[in-house]
C-alpha cells in the first residue's frame, strides 16, 4: 500500500524532529507480514520504534489517541520480527510522534508497553 504524500511528509517531519533531539535514523517504513514500522531510530543504546500519526483535526482525541490497542499489538509483533534478525537484543521502547496540522510535533516517549 502506498503512503499518501501527507503521510510521507509527516514521517519526514517526525524523523527530522527526532534527529534534532539526537536520535539517529536506522530505517523508515520497515515492513513485514505483521505490518509496518514507520521509523526505527537509535537513541544511545536503545532502539526506538516510532509510530507517526497525523490528524488534521483534534476530534476523537487527536493523533495520539489513534494508536489503539489493536495498533499497538501489530507494532509489537512487527518489532519482534525486526528484532529477530539482530544478533543481540538491545533495550527497546515505543514512541509516538503525533502531528496535528502544522503545529509542533508531540513526542510521546514510552507510549506503550515494550517487549515484556
Amino acid at each position: 500500500m502506498l503512503k499518501s504524500l501527507a503521510g510521507q511528509t509527516a514521517e519526514s517531519r517526525a524523523a527530522a524532529f527526532l534527529q534534532s533531539h539526537g536520535l539517529k535514523l536506522v530505517t523508515r517504513n520497515w515492513r513485514c507480514r505483521f505490518g509496518e514500522i514507520d521509523l526505527v531510530m537509535q537513541d544511545g543504546a536503545a532502539l526506538v520504534f516510532v509510530e507517526v500519526r497525523l490528524r488534521s483535526r483534534g476530534d476523537f482525541g487527536g493523533a495520539a489517541a489513534s494508536v489503539t490497542p489493536a495498533k499497538q499489538k501489530k507494532l509489537l509483533a512487527a518489532a519482534r520480527q525486526y528484532l529477530a534478525a539482530l544478533k543481540s537484543m538491545p533495550p527497546c521502547r515505543f514512541d509516538v510522534i503525533a502531528l496535528s496540522g502544522s503545529g509542533q510535533p508531540e513526542w510521546i516517549q514510552n507510549a506503550f508497553d515494550d517487549m515484556g
